[in-house]
């Protein structure tokens, strides 16, 4: 991998560890559930307009919307409505991966390797970890919706992937326009979501006040997420995935949740507790165990299929489970 190759992968992951920064304000003035839908929006009506539709069947398309975009961020978004930590967030959504790695074995029947069960397992403890903490201090909502996003993310995982190797022809298939093409499910339900539990006064009053600094900062948050965290990261992640084998750039999505935390702790002052840190040291050594042994078993045939990708982005799914580009952010 070239070093301007490895620059640009780093560069990717504090677009998206940064991302994070970018929902908090746009939670923190839009309802949650509006805001996501918004967020999806804005990409949806140019995505119909410019972007052709790609031939994959229309019900994985949908399932990949209705996983990684509805659900994953509506939990995501209520859950840091609810309280959740931000730069903690970003760490969470690393069970993405495992949840993953176990649904496509039950499934899809995909074999799962002795280190990605033992890589699973110290993910698992590293999260029953935090969970736990938190419980202690009665703010455990928050992270069990974050889980519930990362789940829901691996769900879009799987329909991404079925999408991708169930299309007639698979390598005319652009992986990045079936990410955009996924965007135009989301808004709708997520709409008529916020319309039930939120109300249209609060969506109202929200674009009412968008004079305010409040109103500018979700106004920024809104346009850093679509144009940089998707549009700019998906794409240069789609490219790199494209000419490097994916079990060398995938692991540098681990560096999200270490650039999410920081920045949350420098911006935001989010100060997490030794024992979270420390859970999510493991978590991360989790998730990159399976990373390197699936790296490893290929590296012959210059194949790689990290279990990794799935934190990198829901959307970076082939049907190699290589390709593809996205963020959940």
């Amino acid at each position: 991998m070239p070093t301007r190759d490895r620059l640009l992968a780093a560069l990717v992951a504090v677009m998206w560890g940064c991302n994070f920064l970018a929902i908090h304000a746009m939670v923190e003035h839009f309802p949650p559930l509006f805001a996501g839908a918004l967020r999806f929006a804005v990409i949806a009506l140019p995505t119909m307009l410019l972007v052709p539709r790609p031939a994959v069947p229309a019900r994985w398309l949908i399932g990949y919307g209705l996983g990684f975009g509805t659900l994953q961020f509506a939990f995501l978004f209520v859950g840091l409505d609810l309280g959740m930590p931000t730069g903690l967030a970003s760490l969470v959504l690393q069970a993405s991966a495992p949840f993953t790695v176990l649904l496509g074995a039950i499934l899809l029947r995909e074999r799962v390797t002795g280190r990605q069960v033992t890589g699973i397992l110290l993910a698992v403890a590293g999260m029953s970890v935090i969970a736990w903490h938190r419980a202690e201090y009665a703010a455990l909502l928050p992270v069990l919706l974050t889980l519930l996003g990362a789940l829901s993310w691996a769900i879009g995982n799987l329909c991404s992937r079925k999408a991708l190797s169930t299309a007639q022809h698979p390598e005319r298939v652009n992986p990045l326009h079936v990410t955009l093409w996924m965007s135009v499910v989301p808004p709708l339900p997520m709409f008529a979501l916020s319309l039930l539990a939120e109300g249209p006064a609060a969506q109202w009053d929200s674009l009412a006040t968008l004079g305010t600094l409040g109103g500018w900062l979700g106004l920024a948050g809104l346009g850093y997420v679509v144009l940089i965290g998707t549009i700019a990261g998906s794409g240069i992640w789609t490219t790199l995935m494209r000419r490097n084998p994916a079990g060398v750039v995938a692991p540098f999505s681990l560096l999200v949740p270490v650039v999410g935390m920081t920045m949350a702790f420098l911006v935001l002052d989010e100060r997490p507790a030794t024992v979270e840190i420390l859970a999510g040291v493991v978590v991360v050594c989790g998730v990159l165990l399976g990373s390197l042994q699936r790296a490893r078993r290929r590296s012959s045939t210059a194949v790689a299929t990290p279990v990794s990708t799935a934190n990198s982005s829901a959307s970076q799914e082939n049907p190699d489970n290589q390709r593809s580009a996205a963020t959940p952010r």
